[in-house]
């Protein structure tokens, strides 16, 4: 019996997904089990598996391709058993939503299509660092990731289409002199044609008074370009329009002196034998244990009535390549710091190896965000509904403070909470904050 092969709906946010790769090629044998393809969610890559057995008989929707949730994207069938009704099924379906151009396949848009049911192989990526100084911030929760361009900044690899490359190397153009007008920056055909067909630019002569002046480059530096969102990004833009407008926020900022808490996390370093404590695992776990002893804003709105969560789950916002994700570190009231500090190391790494299974980044309580890696003083963040608010962690730097009198100088660090003013009350987030410092401010107080 034939099976489809759909795009699967893999979060409760999901609308559409991108098919980046075909593992097999039509006529290939498939058992069910095996790996046929690979897409791209609104959080993560994920493989796509054969629910049944036979031959990839028809590749419905091309690499590249964007399609709907449900769409029909592949058909594995008997070598001779007849798929006629489920292609008509297939041309009856609303269009592709975007392609990529492929050596294999028409420049043009493909038909639509979808894809089916994924061995769950997530995505994701961030940074984790620390300092005494300047350490108050160790996961980053959002960076502008830089504009691609035919270029890869990391491998120095250009990024082209097989067909763009071909013809380039036939016409003998280095690639990285072309600008690519493909997805990221992806050079495509055209861009090739298009480099053969204009004429080598003029060398121009300096003009009076230049001398001992450079010129500036021929091409210019920078170009209008429009690039096709992320599944990620497109997410992103839906939860946020959905929270900061439907969400009243208000927000609340505390400062906290730092030097206790960074002298205990140098003596337990000096004690660890090669195992680190990070600054962001401190504030987790001062965090958590704050929501245990204000359960109010560990909490969510939920139509006509609050609920108050049980379990203390912690989302560590985690930028990522044109995005961010926030894996969730949970029962993290119960912890310690010891294993706050592994289990959320390993949460990053794989986020940044896109190897994050979904109920890892999912079902989050109450989130912190901290950006002082980045030299970030202070920062508001929007809250990642249901959750009922959100931690922003700015730098920790030494600053004057006036103590007894006399002016010292002191380790400092500012906090923000965007809290949801259904749930949370100014005077609740304010305990709540209040608690959080003197947890910092006096490490022991967390085990007390």
């Amino acid at each position: 019996m034939a099976t489809k092969v759909v795009m699967a709906q893999l979060s409760p946010t999901m609308e559409e997904g991108k098919l980046i790769e075909w593992k097999i090629s039509e006529g290939d044998p498939v058992a069910q089990g095996d790996i046929v393809a690979e897409i791209e969610t609104d959080k993560a890559n994920m493989d796509v598996e054969a629910m049944g057995a036979g031959v990839l008989r028809k590749i419905v929707v091309q690499e590249g391709a964007t399609v709907p949730v449900g769409t029909l994207i592949g058909i594995i069938a008997e070598p001779d058993e007849d798929i006629e009704s489920l292609l008509s099924e297939a041309e009856a379906e609303p269009a592709v939503v975007a392609t990529e151009e492929r050596p294999d396949a028409p420049e043009e848009a493909t038909a639509p299509a979808e894809t089916a049911v994924p061995d769950e192989a997530a995505t994701t990526d961030e940074a984790a660092a620390g300092d005494e100084t300047a350490e108050a911030a160790e996961e980053p929760s959002a960076v502008v990731p830089p504009l691609e361009t035919g270029l890869e900044a990391e491998s120095g690899r250009v990024r082209a289409s097989p067909v763009a490359r071909k013809m380039a190397a036939e016409k003998g153009i280095e690639l990285g002199t072309i600008a690519g007008s493909g997805p990221g920056g992806r050079i495509v055909k055209a861009d090739v044609e298009a480099a053969v067909a204009a004429p080598a630019p003029a060398g121009r002569a300096p003009s009076p008074g230049a001398i001992g002046v450079s010129e500036p480059p021929a091409e210019p530096r920078l170009r209008d370009e429009r690039v096709e969102a992320s599944q990620m990004r497109k997410a992103i833009a839906r939860r946020l329009a959905e929270s900061i407008g439907p969400v009243p926020h208000f927000y609340l900022t505390i400062e906290v002196d730092m030097g206790r808490a960074l002298d205990m996390r140098s003596e337990l370093n000096a004690r660890a034998d090669g195992f680190k404590i990070g600054v962001n695992d401190i504030l987790l776990k001062t965090a958590a244990e704050a929501l245990v002893r204000h359960p109010q804003v560990n909490a969510s709105w939920d139509e006509d009535a609050i609920q108050f969560h049980g379990r203390v789950d912690l989302g560590i916002a985690v930028a990522v390549d044109g995005g961010l994700i926030t894996p969730v570190l949970r029962n993290a009231d119960r912890k310690g710091l010891r294993r706050i500090s592994l289990e959320s190391a390993d949460l990053i790494e794989r986020a940044r190896a896109r190897k994050l299974l979904p109920e890892e980044y999912q079902g989050a309580t109450f989130s912190v965000s901290n950006l002082g890696m980045f030299g970030i003083d202070e920062f508001t963040a929007v809250i990642n509904p249901p959750e009922a608010a959100i931690l922003a962690v700015g730098m920790t730097q030494e600053k004057p403070v006036v103590e007894g009198g006399e002016i010292t100088v002191r380790r400092r660090m500012r906090v923000t909470m965007s809290c949801d003013h259904r749930v949370v009350d100014g005077a609740i987030g304010s305990a709540y904050l209040a608690t959080l410092k003197e947890m910092l401010e006096n490490p022991l107080a967390m085990v007390l």
